[in-house]
């Protein structure tokens, strides 16, 4: 998201900060959340280089008596959305520190897995180096110019204005730039229209998916690439989603971005002052995981709401629909069949399997599985 002004304070590293490990907990949505002190409190964290200002709730917010000095809008994904500035709390974590400054203020999605009370953007990063151990669930931050491991290497630059990440990636041999570098999106890769039409392998299949902003849901076009070329090493599978045209990407400049759906295939190091991004590939990141049911779920109060039934899938021919709530899967219960961060095992089963699926007013609606895109 980017806000209208950026934080004027400049944030301190403490000298120790490189051996100030931050655990983190990647959520079922993909975002990096960990806590941090915001006022001396315990807060939850996400950290997100594709916000310009950091922010807060509006609920965190009036908890820590944040009183707004500006008003304004900002574009974000799913739309744009009511801003509000105000005098920054203290903040601290991983040896970084900030007192003052400017902080901006909104209302974020509820949806199981994105909860949180204050998003870290490039205002608070940009003075170091970003040292982000997917593997391990752990960053820290550096002084700009540290290297604590080698790999593939792209260039990183901030934006003027914005001040957020960028980068360039190449698919099939066609270069993209600027790409925003967005820690905060949990899907791996998002294109522009134009991006998609210049780049697009004849062999993809389409379908589509559903993302959350700050600005709202937003359904995309989605299929998934062979690979892209980034810090000039292929990847393997990865899962891209085609915005409209007018969409974010399109109209904060952008040819895409990548996000943490991608990035975690790597132990990564952001250092824009220094114009790198350092990739190291971990072979045991997991694969890219498709939908075999084309259902997009939230679990709440010991159901399933649909969010999003993805086009062509086996949910859609079933004749389930955006906003329908399921109660059992094969006979049991979904309270008992959901994980603790909300995710359901047979939405990603095996083709071939027959699930009896039965709404909240008793009636069974079977799905059997496939890979359709």
């Amino acid at each position: 998201m980017l806000p209208f002004l950026l934080a004027l304070q400049v944030p301190v590293l403490a000298p120790e900060s490189e051996a100030r490990w931050v655990p983190f907990e990647l959520t079922a949505s993909n975002q990096i959340r960990f806590t941090m002190q915001v006022e001396g409190r315990d807060a939850r964290a996400v950290l997100d280089t594709g916000v310009s200002t950091s922010l807060v709730t509006r609920s965190f917010a009036g908890t820590l008596g944040l009183k707004p000095i500006k008003k304004g809008r900002a574009a974000a994904i799913g739309g744009t959305v009511s801003i509000e500035l105000a005098e920054a709390p203290r903040v601290s974590f991983g040896g970084l520190s900030r007192s003052g400054g400017r902080i901006a203020i909104a209302d974020m999605p509820t949806l199981t897995g994105l909860a949180a009370d204050i998003y870290i953007g490039a205002d608070l990063l940009d003075c170091c180096a970003l040292d982000i151990d997917y593997a391990a669930r752990r960053f820290r931050i550096l002084p700009s110019g540290r290297m604590p491991f080698t790999g593939d290497t792209a260039p990183l630059a901030r934006t003027r204005g914005a001040g957020v990440y960028v980068t360039q990636i190449s698919i099939n041999g066609r270069h993209l730039r600027p790409i925003l570098v967005d820690t905060g999106d949990g899907s791996s890769l998002t294109l522009t229209h134009e991006s998609w039409a210049a780049v697009r392998p004849a062999s993809v299949r389409l379908t589509t998916t559903l993302g959350y902003g700050a600005g709202g849901g937003v359904v995309n076009d989605m299929a998934i690439l062979p690979g892209i070329t980034l810090g000039g090493r292929e990847s393997g599978e990865a899962e891209v989603r085609i915005e409209a045209a007018h969409g974010y990407s399109q109209t904060t400049g952008m040819a895409g971005r990548i996000g943490t759906g991608l990035l975690l295939g790597y132990r990564v190091l952001l250092d824009p002052r220094a114009g790198r991004m350092v990739l190291r590939s971990d072979p045991a990141a997991p694969t890219v995981v498709r939908s075999t049911s084309g259902m997009l779920v939230n679990y709440a109060s010991g159901r399933l709401e649909i969010l999003h039934v993805m086009r062509g899938s086996p949910a859609e021919a079933a004749g389930w629909r955006a906003g329908e709530r399921i109660c059992a899967a094969d006979n049991v219960p979904i309270h008992t069949d959901v994980a603790a961060d909300g995710q359901v095992d047979w939405t990603i089963g095996p083709p071939g399997k027959l699930v009896r699926l039965k709404d909240c007013d008793g009636r069974e609606r079977p799905i059997t599985l496939a890979q359709f895109y």
